[in-house]
């Protein structure tokens, strides 16, 4: 059974992955809606851009995790982190 808190660092986790996602549609909706600005279309991406596959011969393995983060996905997380700590903690 979970306790309580590792209970909380999982719904940190989703609460960050929902802000993450949520903020990913507004910036590219406002990216579109606002073709001057360009502070909404830009995207930065962390992590690995190629994969690491690994072929045993028997099996084949691929490694990998690319996060692309635009401006409004920073601000819908920490948004959610604030949230977090009003409502939650």
């Amino acid at each position: 059974m979970l306790k309580k808190g590792n209970r909380n660092v999982w719904l940190i986790i989703l609460i960050i992955f929902i802000g993450l996602i949520l903020g990913s549609f507004i910036g590219d909706f406002l990216g579109n809606q606002f073709q001057n600005i360009e502070l909404f279309k830009q995207k930065y991406t962390i992590g690995n851009t190629s994969p690491l596959v690994l072929d045993l011969k028997v099996i084949s393995l691929t490694f990998g995790i690319s996060v692309n983060l635009n401006f409004m996905s920073i601000i819908c997380v920490i948004l959610a982190i604030i949230l977090y700590r009003k409502y939650w903690e």
